[in-house]
């Protein structure tokens, strides 16, 4: 369970001590010439029909479930697909999605420790209805990452609530908001290619032939340090500034027709024009637009307690969303669960043999521009399976010769191969494994990182893809292409990574020999 109170990862202090939402830049080096153009309207800082509010569940709220406003389903872009309803174990009775076209609802479970966003959430008689769905978790980092690409409701697949001047921080005598700021442009602002750098994972659909900036979704943008705050007249906006002179806004969505859009929580009564339309303030609006800049290289990253961090795109590039068939086996057939990022399944009352599932199209793969795998480099991928299940990935070298093969053996929960990615092949094969004891649950996952070493010794891989050269180009279950186990010290798999690969080099001498 997480706190509403308290520290970082909970409701009012959201994502991890670690996110690029809690961290700022050390020396931030601008990009030349890369400026917000101005648009049709001044800037704005939107607390009212554009932006979200949050809405924290308690352990007695009732479930609800949410069905499609239109007839394809729910779209939840990390089952692949749509659905035809979500159930939301508990439902705040006060939830209510902003009133303007992106119907933005934010749902803290701190029981299950989830964000549940919704995009155009509505309420039609007594039914709630939502074109989009998607998730995160309270004290991750608030971004998406290869494998979960989209986890949540803006363009660039975060939370509406990541980023924006929370209630209890407005008026709490700092002089800036510790974190950073989410941030909209207009299309004029916005890069067409690339649509979106590292740390976001998508952009708006359209950017590549809409957009004419040249600022892409998930880039920071910053007041320099010599930005003179003192010159800016309303009151409320100098702690903005403050704040996007230390950890600057990232960009997270595209806008129709206001050079730069800011976020407040709905109900926060945030306003810069108290009355009536003030001048003054949209001038202060149109200087901080003059002066923003896109941060192009920074020295560094401090975390939420000020202690250097590191962001890395080496992130785990697999997902088992499917779509999955059933391959082979007697037993019941599994399903992906977006909860547990695993494929699923339930246990088996009667005698079976292991069910293996089949993902032969690579939509785990290849959803995030920065992360797809990279012919000829070396990853290491893991099994994270309950209950006895399995997991392999399978390349199918030549369309003619079907038999020539490479990829990983069938891996059990905890055992890792080392294997590079074919810079040619015909198709690949994700498989996920039951287990095979009765009445058990059992479930498949995996993780696929790039192996990265200061200094790669010379080795030959065999025609499977593997680092360590095995008998058979189909390795099967227990077999030795099996190169290690997750081991509780670093070290120990070091040694065991080391060992397999100077192995590769001797046998692959003894076979020129």
């Amino acid at each position: 369970m997480v706190s509403s109170a308290g520290g970082w990862g909970t409701v009012k202090k959201p994502f991890s001590v670690n996110s690029p939402w809690n961290s700022q830049p050390v020396n931030p080096k601008f990009a030349a010439n890369v400026t917000i153009p101005r648009s049709k309207y001044y800037p704005n800082i939107d607390s009212g029909s554009l932006s979200v509010g949050i809405f924290e569940t308690s352990p007695t709220d009732k479930p609800m479930t949410v069905y499609p406003s239109t007839s394809s389903g729910i779209a939840d872009n990390d089952v692949g697909g749509y659905v035809q309803s979500i159930t939301i174990p508990r439902w705040p009775e006060k939830a209510l999605p902003a009133t303007g076209g992106d119907g933005h609802c934010d749902i803290y479970d701190t029981t299950a420790n989830i964000v549940h966003s919704f995009w155009q959430l509505k309420k039609v008689n007594s039914t709630w209805v939502a074109v989009f769905y998607a998730w995160t978790k309270v004290d991750g980092t608030g971004w998406g990452d290869p494998a979960h690409f989209y986890q949540g409701a803006r363009a660039a697949a975060v939370p509406p609530s990541g980023g924006i001047l929370r209630t209890h921080e407005i008026d709490d005598g700092d002089t800036m908001f510790r974190h950073v700021l989410a941030m909209s442009l207009d299309f004029t602002g916005l890069s067409p290619d690339p649509r979106y750098v590292f740390p976001a994972t998508h952009a708006d659909y359209g950017a590549a032939w809409l957009n004419t900036g040249k600022i892409p979704e998930g880039a920071l943008v910053m007041l320099p340090s010599t930005f003179d705050t003192s010159k800016i007249l309303t009151t409320k906006l100098k702690k903005v500034a403050e704040t996007l002179k230390v950890y600057g806004a990232r960009v997270v969505d595209q806008n129709d027709g206001t050079p730069f859009a800011l976020y407040a929580e709905i109900g926060s009564n945030y306003t810069l024009h108290p009355g009536g339309w003030s001048s003054t303030a949209a001038t202060d609006l149109d200087n901080i637009r003059d002066a923003l800049r896109m941060v192009e290289s920074v020295d560094g990253w401090l975390n939420g307690d000020g202690q250097p961090v590191t962001f890395t795109t080496n992130q785990n590039i697999v997902s088992m969303r499917g779509p999955w068939t059933k391959f082979t086996g007697t037993g019941n057939i599994g399903a992906f669960d977006t909860y547990r990022q695993a494929v699923v399944f339930p246990p088996n009352n009667v005698t079976f043999t292991r069910t293996y599932m089949v993902n032969a199209n690579e939509n785990g793969f290849r959803q995030v521009t920065w992360a797809k795998p990279i012919p000829g480099q070396v990853y290491n991928m893991t099994a994270v399976t309950t209950g006895g299940g399995q997991v392999r990935l399978l390349f199918i070298l030549d369309c003619n010769n079907q038999t020539k093969t490479g990829g990983t053996p069938y891996l059990n929960n905890g055992q890792f191969s080392v294997f590079t990615w074919p810079t040619k092949y015909c198709y690949s094969q994700l498989l996920a494994g039951s287990g095979t004891t009765l009445n058990l649950e059992s479930s498949s996952s995996c993780t696929i990182f790039k192996v990265e070493t200061p200094s790669t010794p010379q080795t030959s891989t065999s025609s499977s893809g593997i680092i360590a050269v095995n008998s058979t180009n189909t390795p099967q279950p227990g077999k030795s292409a099996i190169i290690g186990e997750e081991k509780n010290s670093l070290a120990s798999r070091q040694v065991v990574l080391g060992l397999t690969c100077l192995l590769s080099v001797l046998l692959f001498q003894l076979i020129l020999l």
